[in-house]
Parts: structure tokens; sequence; C-alpha cells
């Protein structure tokens, strides 16, 4: 089963890099793959999550929030497989 990860994300946000950082060392130990979106281009995500980001969504579920921890990233996708 393919894992989607997605971070919600906006430009000059140095916890959405980071975030990115943790997933991308995380990536290749799960068949998971990552979509990044960007909240300013949709004004409703923009609405709902304006300076509320990183989220970090798994398989639609959001699953952190500012910050992801790689252990507990790594636990949560060993129960998604």
């Amino acid at each position: 089963m393919q894992i989607q990860i997605e971070i919600l994300t906006k430009k000059d946000c140095c916890l959405c890099d980071d975030a990115k950082e943790i997933i991308e060392k995380v990536l290749p130990d799960f068949p998971a793959s990552l979509k990044m979106t960007d909240i300013e281009s949709d004004p409703a995500l923009f609405e709902i999550y304006k300076e509320r980001i990183p989220v970090v969504r798994l398989n639609g579920e959001e699953s952190f929030v500012y910050k992801v921890h790689e252990i507990t990233l790594r636990k949560k996708l060993e129960k998604l497989i």
C-alpha cells in the first residue's frame, strides 16, 4: 500500500523546511510518496491554516502540526503498512 505524505506549506517557512528534511530522511524506508501543498495557492486552505503550518497529513489525516518528530513519524508510518 502506498502511503501519501502531504506537507501543507507556504513560502519562506523554515519549520516547513525542517519538516520536509525529516520526512525525506524517513521516506526511503517506507512505501510512501511526498506531496507539497502551498496553502497560499488555495484561498480555502489559507483561510483554515494561515500561520498554523506546517501541517503534515498521512493519507489525508492530520498527523503533525508545526514540528515533525522522526521517531513518532516512523511509528505512525509503520501502523499504515
